[in-house]
């Protein structure tokens, strides 16, 4: 296949902006460019890549090639600094999109790209732990945070140690409905991220032992999770790491006494010998080492 530079980033711009319009935006070119770039694409590669739907998605086969448009554009990125090239505008920054959990987003991530040498522009997908891996798979990010110690295929991966959960409540909400123990999570009000979140059924599994159904309150926010908690909507399974004051201070409680449960952290990364890939992966790795167990 003759695969072209500008038809690649016109693909990869496609399918990041959503439209053509705003791909053209992006690349100071037309919508008719665009469009004009990925059909050339698809000639080239003898299939349709892009289902021209709003937002735009792509193909199987778009996948493939998309992984392989990413993957240009961080080598050639890599290269320009590399060269030093005093002409290389913001936007033209490397681009690293990363998938992470929001509890390692709103907690220790975030501090660990400030310490990231100038010059990468990140796209950060907040996902559930349990699922990152999946953007790994259709190439939307090069790298993600994932609970997943089997490395997804093309890429290599490095364990970052465990954050640790509790289940807490308010001390009025702990006695109103924990007074009488394990009995409590059947009806007790439990805050949940989203339908993805297990971390509360597995709680609820191991102290039951039997199949339960309390009323559920869905909070898809890190801080707006801990918010509900602290306010006394329910008992929500909240890390470590956002709770030591809580805790020194006695506005929330463990509902299950010095109990845990510890979620492991991997980071998985593309095979590539890329500056920019391993500079993001070596902050990730410190900040995971000062922050997890």
């Amino acid at each position: 296949m003759d695969l072209q530079l500008d038809q690649l980033r016109a693909l990869d711009a496609a399918i990041t902006e959503g439209t053509f319009e705003a791909a053209a935006r992006r690349l100071l070119i037309t919508p008719s460019a665009i469009s004009q770039r990925i059909k050339a694409l698809e000639d080239a590669a003898g299939r349709i890549l892009v289902q021209r739907t709003k937002p735009v998605r792509p193909t199987e086969s778009g996948m493939a090639v998309l992984r392989l448009a990413r993957q240009i554009a961080l080598l050639a990125g890599d290269t320009a600094r590399e060269l030093g090239d005093p002409e290389q505008p913001a936007s033209r920054l490397v681009p690293v999109p990363i998938a992470v959990n929001a509890d390692s987003l709103e907690t220790w991530v975030m501090p660990a790209l400030s310490r990231v040498a100038p010059g990468i522009s990140f796209d950060i997908h907040r996902e559930d732990e349990d699922h990152t891996t999946e953007l790994l798979r259709d190439g939307t990010v090069m790298a993600a945070i994932t609970t997943t110690a089997q490395p997804v295929q093309g890429c290599k991966v490095t364990r970052l140690g465990d954050m640790r959960y509790r289940a807490m409540a308010t001390p009025d909400f702990a006695r109103a409905w924990f007074g009488a123990g394990a009995e409590g999570y059947a009806h007790a009000p439990v805050v949940m991220f989203d339908r993805k979140d297990d971390l509360q059924d597995r709680q609820i599994r191991r102290r039951t032992k039997k199949p339960v159904d309390p009323p559920r309150h869905y909070v898809p926010s890190s801080a707006g999770f801990g918010a509900a908690v602290r306010l006394g909507l329910g008992w929500g399974m909240l890390p470590d790491l956002q709770t030591e004051q809580d805790r020194d201070t006695g506005r929330l409680v463990s509902i299950d006494g010095d109990a845990y449960i510890d979620r492991p952290l991997y980071w998985q990364q593309w095979r590539l010998d890329s500056p920019a890939l391993s500079g993001v992966a070596a902050a990730i790795a410190t900040a995971a080492a000062e922050a997890l167990r």
